[in-house]
């Protein structure tokens, strides 16, 4: 039987998957490289991993709300990534459900 810290690290990971991917499009409102984009998550307190970070970024191209370029910065190549017109739009409509999901489930926490 899993313990009560397996459980809940389990459910964490659940609850925090969905929240990473509206803090990851709120980011990318700025274009971003992946680097300066794990800096300006963990700058606001959420920490993400380049294991996670980087076929998120994929998948999320592949659904069009992203779109990248690869350039050279530094002279190193770097893809940078920024919201598509499409994202915009979903993160509008995914930053409103959050604050109705936050707005009643406050209440009964």
């Amino acid at each position: 039987m899993p313990s009560d810290t397996d459980i809940f690290e389990q459910l964490r990971q659940e609850l925090r998957r969905g929240t990473l991917i509206l803090a990851v499009l709120a980011q990318l409102r700025v274009e971003r490289y992946g680097y300066s984009l794990r800096q300006a998550l963990s700058s606001v307190g959420v920490e993400i991993d380049e294991g996670a970070l980087y076929p998120m970024l994929r998948r999320l191209e592949g659904q069009g709300l992203l779109t990248s370029e690869w350039r050279e910065e530094d002279k190193r190549k770097k893809r940078f990534y920024r919201l598509s017109r499409e994202g915009e739009a979903v993160l509008a409509r995914l930053a409103d459900e959050w604050r109705s999901i936050n707005d009643t489930l406050q209440p009964l926490l």
